[in-house]
């Protein structure tokens, strides 16, 4: 069954946007790595173009989609394709675990922006994580989120504390229907082994609670008066802006907070 966009008016307030250039849609494949037994949940199946080719790699696609009129097309597209599962569903809401993934799966799929971020932190702290995370996204958030040193974020900090973020291409607007206002970026995440922490975080929140202020004064909130002796001690420049701040020296600063409260206890 083959969709005529003509026949078919994307929702603007779910950020539909699809990517329609069959080369692109290759390359992520290959960047997904794909292997045959893999487990694939494919986040915004929109018309099936990108789950139609996942499928023919792997054990088994979930193709989670929220707009029930797409949810329609992809169960009679996909009617007689044993390993695609169409789920409808907010990928924000919806409990792996009660799709029976209990591990060993990887996350693909084209992000609607407006929730780009909120996907790839819930599955950075998901137990378990997956395997591997492709995921196209506005060009400005891929750079945010692998900005390194002297550009760092709160969201890249976060994002690279439990992985490995990397833009694997840049992708025109102009391959997207219908056409967005900002090109998209293919951005590859890889997992590490490793949680986000309640104290690293409130550590985290701190210190960029003006980017514009010093680390020294930005931290005053949560260590008073002795802040500038705390970070002479941990060998940090208390005028150094959050920005320039390497992400090991946000590590320091937040297992010193945390040793320094649980004394308190």
């Amino acid at each position: 069954m083959k969709l005529e966009l003509k026949d078919f008016f994307p929702k603007k307030s779910l950020g539909q946007n699809f990517l329609l250039n069959e080369k692109i849609l290759e390359k992520i494949v290959s960047i997904c790595d794909l292997k045959k037994d893999d487990l694939v949940v494919e986040v915004g199946s929109g018309i099936g173009n990108l789950t139609k080719k996942l499928a023919e790699k792997v054990k088994k696609v979930f193709a989670i989609e929220k707009d029930k009129r797409l949810v329609k097309i992809l169960v009679r597209r996909f009617q007689n394709q044993k390993n695609i599962k169409v789920v409808e569903g907010d990928i924000l809401k919806i409990n792996l675990k009660n799709l029976g993934i209990k591990g060993n799966y990887k996350i693909v799929g084209n992000l609607p922006y407006a929730i780009a971020k909120k996907v790839i932190q819930k599955f950075l702290n998901a137990r378990p994580k997956p395997k591997l995370i492709v995921v196209m996204v506005q060009k400005e958030v891929a750079q945010k989120i692998c900005a390194k040193k002297g550009k760092l974020n709160i969201l890249g900090v976060i994002v690279q504390m439990v992985s490995e973020p990397k833009i694997k291409m840049i992708v025109k607007k102009e391959n997207f229907w219908p056409r967005p206002k900002v090109d998209g970026a293919l951005l590859e995440i890889k997992p590490k082994n490793r949680r986000l922490e309640n104290h690293f975080l409130k550590v985290l929140k701190a210190g960029f609670a003006q980017p514009r202020k010093t680390i020294k004064n930005n931290l005053k909130k949560i260590f008073g008066k002795k802040v500038t002796q705390v970070l002479k001690n941990l060998n940090i420049n208390p005028n150094l802006r959050p920005q320039d701040l390497a992400i090991a020296s946000w590590e320091k600063l937040a297992n010193f907070f945390y040793q320094n409260n649980a004394n308190k206890k």
